[in-house]
Formats: C-alpha cells, sequence, structure tokens
C-alpha cells in the first residue's frame, strides 16, 4: 500500500489573517469569517445535485459522438421494434358526446317509478368552433389574441342565451314528425343518399324511408317491462303531441304517461316574467355637490395631482359600482379621468380594459400618454402591435369588431371598454362599426362612453341600456372649465389690425352691437376702396396677397395682447399649405426655442435614410418649425405630423394652420382658434359649419389653468355672414347622434356561420330601428290583452242568409281604403288643387261632419298644407248630455246605399250651416258643381254671427242663397253629387288610380249583390263581426311590430343574401360555404378580393405587381393609373374592373339600388405605377415626381395596402394556397420600408 505523502504549507505570513470562507446558500455567494477553521456551507451537504439534461445527453452520446459504436457488428448497436401496421385506425373517431340522459320519474311518497324523462346535458362537447357560451374552454395560445375567423364569437350581451328549458320547450314546439313517411335518405346538402329499405320492399316515396319496414325483423315484444317502458319512451319523446293538462298516473304505456308529463311541465315551466325596468337611461345631477365621495371611496385606485370636478366624481363613483356611464362634456372639460380611473380599476381587480378610439393617430397618442401613466399599456392598429398581453389594450374600433367575431379569449378577462369620441358614430362611412361592436359586446363588459355635447344623449343610452339589459348613468355637463369668448375680425392691414368685435361673450350672451360695428367698419372700407379704385371692384378677393395681409395683421394684433399659440381652422389642404407658406416674414420663436427646435427635430429625423430627410415636405415643415409655424393635415407624412403635434402641445409651434381632424380627440388646447371661414365643402357642397363641428374646433381655445377664458375668431375675409347665420352657429343645438347602420357582407357572412346569431337580430337592435322597437313591451302586453279580449267576444252567426257576412265586411273595407286612396291622390295632384277654388261643391267628411255638402269659400296655404274655409251644411246643435243621441242608431253599419253612393247627409229638422277649416284629408268627393258665393262677405258674417251679442242676427242673403242651393242638391242627388273623375276630368293617369277605379266599380257589383243585408238580423250580427275583425286586424299590426318583417332594411338583408348564394358563398340553406369564409377574413372589398383570389387573378403576378394592383382598392385619391403602365399592370386593372363589374351586375340583378357604375366607381387606379415602383424598391424622393398625390396619403395609401396583403395573406392560408400566400407575404415585406413605415413617436 502506497503511503499518501502529507502536504507541507509554508507557515502563516504576518500579514494572513486568521478567516473561515462560509458558502452561503445555493447561489454561489460566499462570506468571510474572522474566525480560523476550514471553508463551510450553510447547506447541509453542499449544493444539490444536478441531473443532467436528458435531450443534451442523447444528443452527445448517440448523436455527436459516434465513437462508443463497436467496430463490428454494428447493426446489432441499433434496437427497432416493428410497427404493426393498423390501416383502419385512420378511421377511428370519438363518439360524439351524449346529449342527453334518462332520468327516472319517481312516486314521492312510495318511490315507485312513474315513468322516465329525457333530460338535456349542459356543456358538452362545448369547443370555440361549435359554442358561442363563454364556459367553453380557450383556444390556442398563438390566437389568444386575435382568434380566428372560424370561431364563433362569445354570446352578445342582452340577447338570451338559449338554457336548456328553452331548448326544451322548442322541440315541443316544433312541428309532429311522422315517423312513418317524413324520415329522409338524403342528408341536406349532399346529392345522394343511401337507401336502407329491404330488397323485397320497394320504397315508398323517393327520399323517404319507412321506420316500419326496417323495424320488422326486430322482436320488439320480448324484454322485461322496464325496458318496454323506456322503448316507448324514447318513442314518445320522439315524437311531439298536443298539450295536454291532465295529471300524472299510473298507465301501462310509457308513450301516454311521457306526453302528458311534458305537456305539465311545459305549462308550469314558465312562471310570469315580471316586466324589466323600462327606464334604462339614468341622468345624474352634475350640480350638488359630491360631499362624501372620500367617505364612499376611502382607497380609490387612482388619486390625480388635482382635485377632481363634480361630474368626475360622480362617474367613478359608478365606476366603484361596475356600473356603465355616459359621458358627455365640452373638449377640455376633462373626460379622459374618467377613463383614467376605469383602466387603474382594471388593474387592480386584475382585469383587463380596452380603450378604443376612431383613428389610428389618436391611438398613438392616447398610447403615449397613458403608458406614462400606467405602465402596462398595450397598443394594436393596423400594422403594429405593442405589448398585447397588456391589462390595458389601445386600438381602432374596427380592431375590436374583429376580435369579437373572432372569438378572441381576450374578450374573457375584459372588464371596460372606452369608447372615446362616440360623436363619431355619426360618420357615414364607419358609423356602422360602433353599433356592431355594442351589439356584440357580451353581459359582463361594462361599458364607458365619452362624448362631445349632444341633445340627445339620454335616447342613446336608453337605447344601449335596452341592448344590454343594465342602466346606463348619463353624465352630462355644458360647463366649460375655460369659457369662450368669440370676435370678428375684419381687419387686413396694420393700420386695422385693432378691429376685433365680441359677438359672444364668456356668459353665452349674444352682441348685436359688435355685429352692427363689424358691419360698419366694413362698409368705411368698401366705400373707401370704391372711392379709390372704382365701384365696379369685386368686393371680395380670396387670393394668397389677400390672406397674407389678413394673417400679418391678425397675429401682430395677438402677439401684442400675448394671445398666442393659435390654431387656424382652415378646411382645405391646399390653402393650408399656401398661408403657411406666405408668411416668409415671420418668426415667431427666439433664440433658445429655434435650438431646442432644432435639436428636436435632428432627433426625431435621424430615423430616417439619407434620402428621406432630404424630402421637400420635410425640408420646407423644418424651415415652418423653427419659425414657430406649422401645418397639420391629411396630405402632411405622419412623422412631421406627429414632430407638429409635439412642438405644439410643448408651447414651441406659435401658429397652426390646421384641417378639422386636428379638432379630433387628443387634449392640444391653445391660447386662441381662428377660423379661416365659416364654409366647408363636405364632399358634395359648400355648406356653413354646424353647430357641433363649429363647437368641436372652438373648444381648443383655452388652456386650462394658465388662460381665464379662451378666444375664438371668426375672419372676415369678404362680407361680414348674416347675423341668423352666426347666431346659428355659435348658439344652435349640435347634431343629434343618429343611426348610420347598414349591411355589409362581412357582418352578414360572420352571422350566417354562426346557427345561433341571426341577422335579424343584429338588425333589431341597431339604433335606427330603436324608435319602433322600444315598446316591444307594451305591444307585447297589448298583444296579449286583445287576444284574451277576442277569445271573450261572442262568434257572430254566418249561416243561412248571413253566410257572406264575413265577405261583405272586406268588400266594405276595401271600397273605403280604395276611395281614400284615389282621393288622396287628387289631393296631392296639381289638378286636383287647382278644382278646388272658390265656389266648388264639395263632399266633406271628418269627425263633425258625415257626408255632408259645403262650398269653399277661401283657399289659403300654410307651410305644410292648403286649409280651405267651407260653407258646410249640418243640423241644428241639440243640447244633449249624451252625444250618441244626436246619431242615428244605425249609422255605424254601412248597407250597400251608404257603400256605392255617398248618402248624403239631410238634416231632419232646420238645416243649420257652419263654416270649418278643412284640411285636403277632410274632403271626401269633389262634385262637377260650382255656385257663385262671396267668400269673404259670407266668411266675416259667419264670425260676426260667433259674438254673442250678435249671435241671434239672422244670416246675410248670401249666406241663405248658399245654403238653400246646397240644400238643393243634396234633395236632388242623395246618393251623391255627380263627382269629377280622375282619369278623364282631372288628367290622373296613375296606374294605381286606374286599377283602383276599376276595383272600386267591380266591389260596388259585389256590394250590391249580398244576401246579408236583407236579414234582420244583419246589422247586429255585423257590429259582431266588424268588433272580432277590428280587433284581429290590430292583432296582426301588433304582430307585424314585433315580428322581423318590419325591420326597415329587412329587404336588402334579402337582396344581400341573393347576391351571396348566386356568387356562391352560401348555399340553399344558408350555410357559409369556402369562399363566405375567405371573405369573413377580408377587412374591406370582401366580395372582390374573394373573386379576385378564387379566378386565379393574382397567383400568375409577381407580388409587386399584385400588390399595385390591389392600391386600386384602397387609394382614395381618384386619377387616371397613367400610359406608362406595364402591360402586365394594364391587362390586371383591366380584369379587376372586368370582376367588379361582373359583381356590380349581380347586385344589380339582385335588386340592389348601387348601380355597375357606382360599384367600378369605388375603384381608384391613380397609385398604381407609385404603388409599383415604391414596391419595387425606389427611394419616396423619387416617387413625388409620378403623382402629385399629396405624400400624407400617398403613405397612407401604402399603409392600408400592407394590411390588406396580410389578410389576403390569412384568406390563402386558409384556402390551402401557399403560393398566393408567400407572394402576398412578400408583398407585405416590399412594401414596409423607410418613411413610410417608420415608427410611430409616440411609441418611442
Amino acid at each position: 500500500m502506497m503511503e499518501t505523502e502529507r502536504l507541507v504549507l509554508p507557515p502563516p505570513d504576518p500579514l494572513n489573517l486568521p478567516l473561515r470562507a462560509l458558502e452561503v446558500g445555493c447561489t454561489g455567494r460566499w462570506e468571510l469569517l474572522n474566525v480560523p477553521g476550514p471553508p463551510e456551507s450553510t447547506l447541509p451537504h453542499g449544493l444539490p445535485p444536478c441531473a443532467p439534461d436528458l435531450c443534451q445527453e442523447a444528443e452527445q452520446l448517440f448523436l455527436s459522438s459516434p465513437a462508443w459504436l463497436p467496430l463490428h457488428g454494428v447493426e446489432h448497436s441499433a434496437r427497432k421494434w416493428q410497427r404493426k401496421t393498423d390501416p383502419w385506425s385512420l378511421l377511428a373517431a370519438l363518439g360524439t358526446p351524449v346529449p342527453s340522459d334518462l332520468q327516472a320519474q319517481r312516486h314521492p311518497t312510495t318511490g315507485h317509478i312513474l315513468g322516465y324523462k329525457e333530460v338535456l346535458l349542459e356543456n358538452t362537447n362545448l369547443s370555440a368552433t361549435t359554442s358561442l357560451s363563454l364556459r367553453r374552454p380557450p383556444g390556442p395560445a398563438s390566437q389568444s389574441l386575435w382568434g380566428n375567423p372560424t370561431q364563433y364569437p362569445f354570446w352578445p350581451g342582452g340577447m338570451d342565451e338559449p338554457s336548456i328549458t328553452d331548448l326544451t320547450t322548442r322541440e315541443e314546439a316544433e312541428e309532429e314528425i311522422d315517423f312513418e313517411k317524413d324520415l329522409l335518405t338524403v342528408p341536406p346538402g349532399f346529392k345522394k343518399g343511401v337507401d336502407f329499405a329491404p330488397k323485397d320492399h320497394p320504397a315508398p316515396v323517393p327520399g323517404l324511408l319507412s321506420l316500419s319496414r326496417l323495424l320488422e325483423p326486430l322482436d320488439l315484444s320480448g324484454g322485461d317491462e322496464d325496458e318496454g317502458e323506456a322503448a316507448g319512451g324514447q318513442r314518445g319523446e320522439a315524437a311531439s303531441a298536443p298539450p295536454s293538462s291532465t295529471p300524472l298516473v299510473r298507465a301501462s304505456s310509457l308513450e301516454d304517461l311521457v306526453l302528458k308529463e311534458a305537456s305539465t311541465v311545459a305549462s308550469t315551466l314558465q312562471p310570469p316574467k315580471p316586466l324589466p325596468q323600462e327606464q334604462w337611461a339614468v341622468p345624474v345631477d352634475v350640480t350638488s355637490p359630491v360631499g362624501d365621495f372620500y367617505r364612499l371611496i376611502p382607497q380609490p385606485a387612482f388619486q390625480w395631482a388635482f382635485e377632481p370636478d363634480v361630474f368626475q366624481k360622480q362617474a367613478i363613483l359608478h365606476l366603484e359600482q361596475h356600473n356603465s356611464v355616459f359621458v358627455a362634456a365640452h373638449t377640455s372639460a376633462g373626460k379622459t379621468v374618467v377613463a383614467e380611473y376605469a383602466i387603474a380599476l382594471a388593474q387592480k381587480h386584475m382585469t383587463r380594459t380596452i380603450y378604443t378610439s376612431p383613428i389610428k393617430a389618436l391611438s398613438n397618442q392616447k398610447f403615449r400618454d397613458f403608458r406614462n401613466t400606467f405602465g402596462d399599456v398595450g397598443l394594436l392598429t393596423g400594422d403594429v402591435q405593442l405589448h398585447p398581453e397588456a391589462s390595458c389594450l389601445i386600438m381602432t374600433t374596427e380592431i375590436l369588431r374583429s376580435m369579437l367575431y373572432s372569438g378572441s379569449d381576450v374578450i374573457r378577462d375584459l372588464e371596460w371598454v372606452i369608447f372615446d369620441e362616440v360623436h363619431y358614430i355619426n360618420d357615414a362611412e364607419r358609423g356602422v362599426v360602433w353599433e356592431e361592436v355594442l351589439i356584440m359586446l357580451p353581459e359582463h363588459v361594462s361599458i364607458i362612453l365619452l362624448s362631445a355635447t349632444v341633445p340627445n344623449a339620454l335616447e342613446f343610452a336608453d337605447w344601449i341600456g335596452r341592448l344590454k339589459r343594465r342602466q346606463i348613468f348619463v353624465i352630462s355637463t355644458v360647463a366649460r372649465p375655460v369659457p369662450l369668448e368669440h370676435y370678428l375680425f375684419t381687419g387686413n392691414s396694420p393700420k386695422t389690425q385693432g378691429e376685433l368685435f365680441l359677438l359672444l361673450d364668456s356668459r353665452g350672451a349674444f352682441h348685436t352691437k359688435g355685429y352692427y360695428a363689424a358691419v360698419e367698419a366694413k362698409k368705411d372700407r368698401m366705400s373707401k376702396h370704391a372711392q379709390t379704385f372704382g365701384a365696379k371692384q369685386p368686393t371680395h378677393q380670396g387670393g394668397p396677397a389677400q390672406d397674407r395681409g389678413v394673417y400679418l395683421s391678425l397675429l401682430a394684433s395677438l402677439r401684442t395682447r400675448a394671445q398666442l399659440p393659435v390654431v387656424v381652422f382652415t378646411f382645405s389642404r391646399g390653402r393650408c399649405d399656401e398661408q403657411a407658406s406666405g408668411l416668409t416674414s415671420l418668426d415667431l420663436t427666439t433664440s433658445s426655442e429655434k435650438s431646442e427646435i432644432h435639436l428636436f427635430l435632428q432627433r426625431c429625423l435621424a430615423r430616417l435614410r439619407g434620402s428621406d430627410r432630404q424630402l421637400p415636405q420635410v425640408l420646407h415643415m423644418s424651415e415652418l418649425l423653427r419659425r414657430g409655424l406649422g401645418v397639420h393635415h391629411s396630405g402632411i407624412l405622419p412623422i412631421l405630423k406627429e414632430i407638429v403635434e409635439m412642438l405644439f402641445s410643448r408651447g414651441l409651434v406659435k401658429v397652426l394652420f390646421a384641417t378639422e381632424t386636428f379638432a379630433m380627440g387628443v387634449n392640444m388646447p391653445a391660447r386662441t382658434v381662428v377660423f379661416d371661414s365659416m364654409r366647408k365643402h363636405d364632399g358634395s357642397t359648400f355648406r356653413d359649419l354646424l353647430p357641433g363641428e363649429y363647437v368641436q374646433m372652438a373648444g381648443r381655445a383655452g388652456r386650462r389653468g394658465l388662460d381665464p377664458t379662451g378666444t375664438v375668431i371668426l375672419l372676415c375675409k369678404g362680407r361680414v355672414p348674416e347675423m341668423a347665420d352666426l347666431h346659428r352657429m355659435m348658439m344652435g343645438k349640435p347634431s343629434q347622434l343618429q343611426s348610420q347602420f347598414r349591411l355589409t357582407y362581412t357582418m352578414i357572412l360572420n352571422l350566417l356561420r354562426v346557427d345561433a346569431l341571426r341577422v335579424e337580430d343584429m338588425m333589431k337592435r341597431s339604433f335606427s330601428e330603436f324608435p319602433s322597437r322600444k315598446d316591444s313591451k307594451a305591444h307585447e302586453q297589448a298583444l296579449d290583452d286583445l287576444t284574451k279580449r277576442l277569445g271573450a267576444l261572442e262568434e257572430p252567426d254566418v249561416t243561412g242568409q248571413l253566410a257572406d257576412l264575413p265577405e261583405y265586411y272586406s268588400w266594405a273595407e276595401e271600397l273605403t281604403e280604395t276611395r281614400n286612396m284615389i282621393q288622396r291622390r287628387i289631393m296631392e295632384s296639381v289638378n286636383g288643387l287647382k278644382s278646388l277654388s272658390v265656389g266648388r261643391v264639395v263632399v266633406v267628411k271628418n269627425e263633425e261632419h258625415h257626408n255632408a255638402l259645403g262650398v269653399i269659400l277661401q283657399v289659403s296655404s300654410n307651410s305644410t298644407s292648403r286649409v280651405f274655409t267651407t260653407l258646410v251644411l249640418c243640423d241644428k246643435p241639440v243640447v244633449s248630455e249624451n252625444p250618441r243621441d244626436k246619431e242615428p242608431a244605425t249609422a255605424d253599419v254601412p248597407h250597400p246605399d251608404d257603400l256605392v253612393g255617398f248618402k248624403l247627409f239631410l238634416p231632419e229638422g232646420p238645416c243649420e250651416h257652419t263654416v270649418a277649416k278643412l284640411q285636403p284629408g277632410d274632403v271626401a268627393a269633389i262634385s262637377t258643381k260650382v255656385l257663385r258665393v262671396n267668400g269673404e262677405k259670407i266668411s266675416e258674417d259667419f264670425s260676426k254671427r260667433q259674438q254673442p251679442k250678435f249671435r241671434k242676427d239672422p244670416p246675410l242673403a248670401a249666406v241663405t242663397t248658399a245654403v238653400q242651393e246646397l240644400l238643393r242638391l243634396a234633395q236632388a242627388y242623395p246618393a251623391g253629387p255627380p263627382t269629377l273623375d280622375p282619369i278623364n276630368d282631372l288628367q290622373l293617369k296613375d296606374v294605381a288610380v286606374v286599377e283602383g277605379g276599376l276595383r272600386a266599380r267591380k266591389l260596388e257589383e259585389l256590394i250590391r249583390g249580398a244576401q246579408c243585408v236583407h236579414s234582420p238580423r244583419f246589422p247586429a250580427q255585423y257590429v259582431k263581426l266588424r268588433e272580432r275583425m277590428q280587433i284581429q286586424k290590430e292583432m296582426e299590426r301588433l304582430r307585424f311590430l314585433l315580428s322581423d318583417q318590419s325591420l326597415l332594411l329587412l329587404p336588402e338583408y334579402h337582396q344581400r343574401v341573393e347576391v351571396l348564394r348566386t356568387l356562391g358563398y352560401v348555399d340553399e340553406a344558408g350555410t357559409v360555404k369556402l369562399a363566405g369564409r375567405v371573405a369573413c377574413a377580408m377587412s374591406s372589398h370582401e366580395l372582390l378580393l374573394t373573386e379576385l383570389m378564387f379566378d386565379n387573378a393574382l397567383s400568375a403576378l409577381r407580388p409587386e405587381e399584385i400588390a399595385a394592383l390591389l392600391s386600386g382598392l384602397v387609394c382614395q385619391s381618384p386619377g387616371d393609373p397613367g400610359d406608362q403602365l406595364p402591360s402586365t399592370l394594364k391587362q390586371g386593372v383591366e380584369r379587376v374592373k372586368a370582376v367588379a363589374k361582373r359583381i356590380g351586375e349581380v347586385q344589380v340583378a339582385c335588386g340592389l339600388n348601387q348601380t355597375v357604375e357606382e360599384f367600378v366607381g369605388e375603384l381608384n387606379f391613380g397609385l398604381v405605377e407609385v404603388v409599383y415602383e415604391w414596391a419595387r424598391g425606389m427611394p419616396f424622393s423619387e416617387l413625388a415626381g409620378l403623382s402629385g398625390t399629396p405624400e400624407g396619403l400617398v403613405v397612407r395609401c401604402i399603409q392600408r395596402l400592407a394590411e390588406m396583403c396580410r389578410s389576403l395573406r390569412g384568406a390563402a392560408r386558409l384556402v390551402g394556397e401557399p403560393v398566393l400566400g408567400a407572394k402576398m407575404e412578400t408583398a407585405a415585406t416590399l412594401l414596409r420600408r423607410d418613411i413610410v413605415f417608420a415608427a410611430s413617436l409616440y411609441t418611442q
């Protein structure tokens, strides 16, 4: 044995201290102790053992180090087990979960089995493609954010999710099935099926199957009693039976027992539901202070550096109670405080919030603000996806709609959805998106609506409350944190820069004195101008020179009064650029501000490539910004717009020339707001600004905490506007929230693919249908009452001579309705109104007079219709407490004489007369007779005799003569005087009038031949029948109002479904086919894109050519593609137009009112060459020469085009087109570069 050698350590040095090393924990940290000794550890046995990774070990041993293999007999080193092939395993499928179970019904005392009942099981086989329930399991993690177009959405709040009871009741209400004759052999959607009938029996009917023949080989007589009862129970459950109220008894046949039991349960399982609370919109009083705010919320989820206003505290109190709120307040009033508290509350509850905005730029700005405040904030736009796992997500409303339709799992954790700028729902193009999202939101999501002041906030909130069946608390305030003063400015030179006239003060008082002073100042200058240059000079010169003089004098005046910064709203992109470029001599910044602006510009533009920094627009804007001027409109590059906004919010931009879009959304107030004009072009015509538009833009004046008042100035470059127009614009009510709901193919397809949701339900819940649907509960109650009344009425006798009584009633009603229609057309025609001149004899029929003759005395017109002053025959008034004493007993029962003619009124006693003012609807017929009367004298005489002291005076001779003439006519023509024929005399050639006249004559013949009128019981039975028929008619009207048939858009819906059916997107049964599922994945132009894909119109093209062609679908500026295009692109443009024309022709053939030219005209191919060269790599600086389109619009077009390429890529994968999918991926990559897709400054 070898002896181990002992190590000899050197003697300790004087510098060596007595230390001991101590290992702390298992993290590798050591400590030194001043006690000598060997190293120690705090763990009992040192570090815990760590097993090697099996994957790495296998890779090292078997793959990367083959040295372990033996030199000989390598075949024995690898082992393998032969797999037994089983092709039938490929056909194996999991069994369908059992949807129901049999439950025994036992006697409550003895426990004996009384029968069996089939019970449906809940939550069986739930998945994202079969169920709308929140109880379904989540989808794959990769689809948790955006969802999948094949997934179902979650149940919309306010729609009743069908329960087991509802499903059972619905099954019992279905039609009876004959199990002998009605079984199909061909499944729906299949062309042929399988015939299971035995060979020796002929098939009963093609497509049907006889169950009795199938059961012949089976011995159904054997088995014990329980089996027999179970079999009988199943047969009884399958077939439905008429309701029965017989109580449960022991029976030998379980079929009878189950049927009786089912009907009993159906009648007892529906307790009377209490009517829901009808006040869904609750106005909140914001005038009384909230004194106990901090007592009610001792630990608020978020605290500000300032004290919240009363309306903000009221909103926060309701948010703490998880209520939905609608906050309507002026711009800069502080609505964002409510949104911030909701976000903080969601973070406290560990839930999520979605903040939606109408425009992408506003989303970027809110992302920066909320990220600085909360940190945990994400952004989802068409091309940007930042922190999608955050508790607060900011997105546009279109993206939220897509997530709702695709069943995104984000909706599960959602507590609040905040809709900013809700008044954007009035937008004709995109307003429908807000309604779709509000309808589709699930029940557990609470809603916060932020809007400018609108007059119908309560009505809108009432609609949402009824929609979601929850109260909406409306918090509206008209108070401004900074009051505004409105001025007129008439100056145009340094001499006249003081011509600023107050028109509307901060208390809301309109100063007419200031208006007239402005008019006088303008008039004096005009007269001096005329003396100098001649009177023929135009009064309004809108050239750049005049604009430059006006703005120099105005800005000099504002600068001396320290009223900068100022926002100048100009309603034209070109004029914005002209006005800013014209102020070359104006410099409003100090040297330190210039330095700050220069550094900020350098830092922001550093992310651009070299050639992009030298773009003319970038250089021009940089020069303007250094002098304190800025321009903001849709033609400016997005990164420059953000630079302008940031510099303006810092106070470095002193004068900003902007279009109306700057007033949307973000709170960027100025000291002063200037309106270049009060007229704008709205896309079709020039008009004055609406009060809501004026208030939205004027609200940018006045910075809270800095300015005592905000100043609003309207420039008067030409004549001073009319006072009435100014008053209406400044003090009028803002526009109401109006529904812009319309049907789109995407909406229809998304709902058709879900069996439980119907497009009719979506239409029924839209804001446009709200006025007619809000009384549905009252209609249902009235329908129940009428049903009870109808059941209590006695049946009329229609036997024997009264057999044709129902026909007689229907003829009478139709004749009356036809005559009324003809008379209505006469009164609407020009010739009909001309014939109603003074002296014309007419038949009067209204509440006071029944077929009484009258003569027209005067004709006058008001704002809505004509009024005829008429002398009418009447009875001498009888003093009676009961008004029915004046009428004959059988006047209500129409005899043939009453219906065929007019059966004129004849006074029973002394003939009296009255003068009445008749509407056109009071004239039942126009006779051919004309009397010579003095209308004014008769009217004055009648008016005089209505006074008490002249009441007993005899009428004038003219009155007596007219009355006697009318009485003579009535006696000569008891069935009515000859009337003007609408076709021959009045020249009415309308088809409805001609057919109505023929039908009326036919009905008169039928009525004359009726036999029921000769029966002595005719009056009594007619009254009974009429009462019954009137109730039934009212019930039909109520049923129509409650049904889908009363929906305004229902005809268009059927037309659009027919278009989809013709194009092959849905089948005859309404099932969405593959093309329809592809169209669901498209964001816009779904039909055209899907047709192009299925026609293989894109597959043969290169990626850059596909991108260029698709630009015609997203480009908003019209233009011609030009002659320099390659032949491939020219052919492609023609092919796209041909496909669009084919779709348009199908739409016209199906009845839609959009012409083929209008549909094809939606395509604009003006940027095809620009996009083609951009996708081929041309720098942006060289694109400007290819098109006159502003740079900002080109960027927007390319950004939207990249989104469309991504949606097409997903659709190609859905269809199984990997080549097209790869091309669309390449096209999107080619487009996404340089300044067009420079990251937003707000997200950095």
